[in-house]
């Protein structure tokens, strides 16, 4: 399957912002954000002309679909599901990212990063309702409770990771530290999501 092997930090730097892919580096002074908020390459502290208004757009869509760690074929087609809801479809489309597994595990604070996410994911440490699942795009619905194995309750990249998360971060999930267990609760508002972009210049770039 194809992934990005190149350094995420890169990602971050051309988007101007913090994507938070590095994990708990992401938190201190060592961020290459706060030394070089710039674009990587030879020309990236260079002045450069005015960005046109499919640049824009097309640096939303690059920002989104970087911080849920999605390949442009994956993005496409979230798009094309959340169109065909009803509603609002940039919104639609930040709600069902938002239910990927994988975003659920990093949010619930198991996991350092959605990468670390999905690879505790396809190693088979996470259960959803008591049942295994090693798809890191497992789609989750209100009520379904994640947990991790009882063998891998110890592993330390799961307790340093927890050590992030404040209570009730997010008011869609649950989480209970003591059993490594969280819930689901619902389908979060788009307002509740700390997601820094225009989802709707997505649907602008995508209707052309």
């Amino acid at each position: 399957m194809a992934r990005y092997t190149d350094s995420v930090c890169k990602l971050c730097r051309r988007e101007k912002q913090k994507l938070f892919l590095k994990g708990q580096k992401c938190f201190t002074e060592k961020c290459p954000i706060e030394s070089r908020n710039y674009p990587p390459g030879q020309h990236g502290n260079s002045r450069r002309s005015k960005i046109s208004e499919y640049g824009i757009q097309l640096r939303e869509k690059q920002k989104i679909k970087r911080s849920y760690g999605l390949l442009e074929t994956q993005f496409r087609n979230y798009f094309e599901r959340a169109n065909k809801q009803k509603g609002i479809t940039g919104e639609n489309l930040v709600k069902i990212l938002e239910c990927r597994l994988d975003n659920v595990v990093y949010r619930l604070g198991f996991a350092s990063s959605r990468k670390q996410a999905r690879q505790l994911i396809r190693h088979r440490h996470l259960m959803v309702n008591e049942t295994i699942v090693d798809i890191p795009s497992f789609m989750l619905t209100a009520g379904d409770i994640v947990k991790i194995r009882d063998r891998s309750k110890k592993m330390d990249a799961i307790h340093g990771s927890l050590k992030r998360v404040k209570d009730s971060t997010y008011p869609w999930l649950q989480t209970d530290k003591a059993s490594l267990t969280g819930t689901f609760l619902q389908v979060p508002e788009r307002a509740d999501v700390p997601l820094n972009a225009n989802e709707q210049l997505v649907v602008e770039l995508y209707s052309k």
